[in-house]
C-alpha cells in the first residue's frame, strides 16, 4: 500500500482505528478487560450516551448544536419515575393515582422531550435565532420547569425511587445468563440506531437534513422548506432525548432533578468525533456509535485499570480537540 493510500485509509477510518487502540492499551495492560462481562458494562454504560448523541446528530448535521440535551433528559426521567413507583412507596410522588399501564408514562415523557424539541425547531426557523442561543434558553427554562416540578409536595425534592420491577428492568434486565446476556436498554439502542441510519440514507428527510448543513441557502433555492424540516428534526431530537431519559431513569432505578446534566457536551463530543462535521453536512451512525463508544472505553476502561480520574479528562479533552482540529482541516482544505 502506497502512502497516498495509507494516508486516505487512516482518514477515512481514523475512529476506528482510536477505539481498537484503546481497547488494545488497556488491555495490554489488564487482559481482563476483555471479558465478556466488561464488554456488556460498557455496552450498557454507553446505550443511553448513543442514543442521545444520535438525537444531537440531526441538529449538528444541520449545521446546528443543542444545548437543551441534558435538561431534557433529567426532565424525561423525572416525569417517567414519578409516575411509575410501588404502590407502598413511603415517598410516593403521587400517593393517590393507580398503577398506569407501563406505556403511559413512558409515551408521555417522550411527547415532552418531542414538545421541548419543537419549541426549539420553532425559535429557531420561525425567528431565525442561532440554534446555540435558542437551545441555550431552553435549556434554562426545561431545568426551571423539571425543578418546580420536583419540588412539588409532597416530593419536596426529594429524589423519586421505589420504582416499579417492570420500569426498572427495561433498564436493567437482559436475555441470557448471567455470564453471557445481552441487556434489553443495548437492544432498545440499536434498534433506535437502525431506525436514525434509515432515517439519515433512506428518507427525503435525511437527504434534506444533509442538504441544509451543507449549504442552507442552496437548500432554500432548490425548493426544500428549510423551516419545516428544523421542526421535524428538531422535534425528532427531542423526542430522542425523552427516551434515554426515560432509559436512564429505569437503569439506575432512580431520578432526580439533576439527571442529564452536561449529558449534552458528551454528546456533543461524542458525534464531533465519530466524524460529524461541525461545519455542518456531514455525518454517520457508525461514526457517531464509535465516538460514543471511544468515550466508554476512556470512562469504564480507565477507572479499571485505576487511573486518577483527573487524567480521564485530560485525555478526553485532547481527543475532542484533536477531532475538531481535524475535522477543520479537512474544511478548509476542501475549500
Amino acid at each position: 500500500m502506497d502512502s497516498k493510500k495509507l494516508k486516505h485509509f487512516i482518514s477515512q477510518n481514523a475512529i476506528y482505528l482510536v477505539l481498537l487502540a484503546l481497547v488494545t492499551a488497556i488491555a495490554v495492560y489488564d487482559p481482563r478487560f476483555l471479558s465478556v462481562t466488561t464488554m456488556r458494562d460498557i455496552m450498557l454504560q454507553s446505550a443511553t450516551r448513543a442514543i442521545i448523541a444520535l438525537g444531537a446528530a440531526f441538529v449538528l448535521i444541520t449545521g446546528g448544536v443543542d444545548l437543551s440535551a441534558g435538561r431534557v433528559v433529567g426532565l424525561t426521567a423525572v416525569l417517567s419515575s414519578s409516575m411509575l413507583q410501588v404502590a407502598d412507596y413511603s415517598r410516593r410522588f403521587y400517593p393517590d393515582i393507580p398503577d398506569l399501564p407501563l406505556f403511559l408514562p413512558i409515551l408521555l415523557a417522550v411527547l415532552a422531550g418531542v414538545l421541548v424539541g419543537l419549541i426549539n425547531g420553532f425559535i429557531v426557523a420561525k425567528f431565525s435565532v442561532p440554534p446555540f442561543i435558542a437551545t441555550l434558553g431552553t435549556m434554562v427554562i426545561v431545568y426551571g420547569v423539571n425543578s418546580i416540578y420536583f419540588d412539588m409536595k409532597p416530593n419536596e425534592s426529594q429524589p423519586i425511587g421505589g420504582l416499579r420491577a417492570d420500569f426498572t428492568n427495561l433498564g436493567s434486565g437482559a436475555f441470557g445468563s448471567e455470564s453471557y446476556s445481552l441487556p434489553y436498554i443495548v437492544i432498545f439502542a440499536a434498534v433506535i440506531a437502525f431506525l436514525v441510519w434509515v432515517i439519515f440514507n433512506k428518507t427525503r428527510l435525511g437527504k434534506n437534513m444533509y442538504a441544509i448543513g451543507g449549504n442552507i441557502n442552496a437548500a432554500t433555492v432548490s425548493g426544500i422548506n428549510v423551516g419545516l424540516n428544523l421542526l421535524v428534526l428538531y422535534a425528532i431530537a427531542g423526542g430522542l432525548y425523552g427516551l434515554a431519559g426515560v432509559l436512564e431513569a429505569a437503569r439506575t432505578g432512580g431520578a432526580t432533578n439533576n439527571y442529564g446534566n452536561m449529558y449534552e457536551l458528551d454528546a456533543i463530543a461524542a458525534c464531533v468525533v465519530g466524524g460529524v462535521s461541525t461545519s455542518g453536512g456531514i455525518g454517520t451512525v457508525p461514526g457517531i456509535l464509535a465516538g460514543v463508544l471511544i468515550f466508554g472505553v476512556i470512562n469504564y476502561g480507565l477507572t479499571f485499570i485505576g487511573m486518577n480520574p483527573y487524567w480521564q479528562l485530560i485525555i478526553k479533552g485532547l481527543i475532542i480537540v484533536a477531532a475538531v482540529a481535524f475535522d477543520i482541516r479537512k474544511y478548509l482544505s476542501k475549500k
